[in-house]
Formats: structure tokens, sequence, C-alpha cells
């Protein structure tokens, strides 16, 4: 297949390029630099004047759209949050616009989103049937990408949103903050932890993305999270039995909120979420546990 990638050179991206090239497939990624193209990997020039990176597209069977700005980085001032409200809108904006301007569309648009959607509880388990919408910044902000995305199935295109939980991996997302305090035998738990932490291994993530294009029966929502969430004071006891490494010092709300302001939710608030839809179209998760995702991480 041809497939094009908004977003590929991310944590993400760089997984599910590499994944795409095992497999054989032909991958054009859309990119806002000059980079020379290579086998199998073709980047076009986007989001930039003068761009008309449809041109140079021609048919494409799928688009995968992970651009965005990370929310990982930096605090979650006011600057910040528009900055990754707009960078989704705007690049799923031009998305759109590309596919309106192709002569042949693709089957699939595969969107990223996120179980930010659903509001913090320790006691809700969630799946794609679920219809909570979080009324915080997060939610509001997966609400309207995937409002947005939707509208290439006026062109016929199968739209899917994933909606991703806590990606682990060692090249980016939440993990390596998170395992710092444990290499610096400072590590324990963080807030209340009874916090849900609905995680999945960056692995299983680019495997989900490739099974959302070529599985036609998924379209709407899916969760991409292993199949057993768990609560943040074991995942952080795992962590530090896995590195050897003590979990002895509380890391307090109130300190939390300081050192990362609103961004603090991220860890201190969560949601068990399930991937029902994964489960039930027969996906089989290379890390179902999370101390087989940990162990293949940190040793």
């Amino acid at each position: 297949m041809k497939l094009v990638i908004a977003g590929g050179s991310g944590f993400i991206g760089r997984k599910l390029t590499d994944l795409l090239i095992e497999k054989g497939h032909q991958v054009i990624i859309l990119t806002r630099t000059d980079r020379p193209s290579k086998h199998q990997i073709k980047y076009v020039k986007w989001l930039q004047e003068g761009a008309a990176p449809e041109k140079e597209i021609g048919k494409a069977d799928a688009f995968i759209n992970l651009a965005g700005v990370s929310i990982n980085e930096g605090r979650w001032t006011q600057k910040h949050q528009k900055q990754i409200y707009e960078s989704r809108m705007t690049a799923t904006d031009e998305i759109l616009r590309i596919i309106r301007s192709l002569p042949e569309k693709p089957t699939v648009l595969v969107n990223a989103s996120a179980i930010g959607i659903y509001p913090p509880s320790l006691h809700a388990v969630y799946t794609e049937s679920s219809t909570e919408i979080s009324d915080d910044f997060l939610g509001r902000t997966v609400h309207d990408w995937e409002t947005k995305a939707e509208q290439a199935s006026i062109h016929g295109v199968r739209v899917v949103y994933m909606r991703f939980g806590v990606v682990l991996g060692t090249e980016g997302g939440a993990l390596p903050l998170m395992v710092l305090p444990y290499k610096l035998f400072v590590g324990g738990r963080l807030g209340s932890g009874e916090q849900w932490v609905s995680w999945v291994h960056v692995t299983d993530v680019a495997r989900a993305l490739l099974f959302a294009v070529e599985n036609n029966h998924l379209n709407g929502p899916v969760n991409v999270t292993a199949p057993i969430p768990t609560r943040m004071e074991e995942f952080g006891k795992m962590i530090a039995a896995i590195l050897q490494r003590p979990s002895w010092l509380p890391v307090p709300v109130a300190l939390m909120k300081l050192a990362l302001g609103k961004k603090s939710s991220l860890v201190l608030e969560g949601q068990q979420v399930l991937p029902e839809v994964l489960v039930k179209e027969g996906f089989k998760f290379s890390f179902s546990s999370l101390e087989s995702a940990l162990t293949e991480l940190l040793t």
C-alpha cells in the first residue's frame, strides 16, 4: 500500500514508519522541512507557503494523522495550550483539504486521538461506547479533533479515531520522565497512587494503527490501550522492581501541581479505559501485561 503520514517524524510516527517499511509498504511523510527521500519513504512539503502536497501524493490508500504539538513537552501555559489545540486543528484541516483535492480518495483516514476525552475517574470503566466527555482542556481538544476529522467521511472515506492511552517507549512519551526519579533513587507514589494508568507499549500502538488501516470493520473511536490498566502506585512499584530501585518517596499533589501546573493532571488524574473494539476484532497485543512491557523497555 501507499500510506501518507502526517507527524511521521514524531515518537509514534517513527515507530509506525519502521513497521510499514518492514511490511513492504510505501510511505509518504508530510513534513515542513526539506528532507531527501529514500527507499520506500518519500518526504513531501506541507503547511508551508506554496506547498501543494496533493500534486506529489497521487493515489494513496490511507492517510494517518499523528500531527500536533506534544502534550508531554513544556508547561501548559495558556499559550502552550493554544499551540496544542491549534496545531491539531490546522493539520487536520490541511489533510481534509488534500483529500478533497485528490481525484482518487484514500480508503481510510486514521486520526490520532486520546483517552483524555473520557472524564477522570477512580471507579468508572470506559469503552468506545462510553459517551461521557471530560469538560477540561484535553476533553474539549480531543472532542473537537475527532469532530473535525469526521468530515473526511463526506468524501466516502472511512474514519477511525485512535484514542491513545499512556504510550510507553524509551524514545519519547511519558515513560522517560516517570522512570527518572527511580534511577535517581527518589522514586515513589505520585499523588494518591489510586489514579488509573491506561498504558500501551509503543510497538502495539504502531501495530494497532496498521490494523485500523487493514481492517475495514473499524470506524469511529478505537481505544488504543493494553487490556489490563493499572493503578499509579502499582505502576511505580513495577518500575522500581524492574530497575531494582526503592519506591519510598511519595510526591504530594501540591508539589506536582507546583512543578507541572495544569499538566500535572496527566499523572494525578486518570481513566480506566479498555480496548473493547480491538479485542473484539481480534487484535493480539504483543505486550498485554505491564510487567512484559516495562521489562522489554527497561532491561
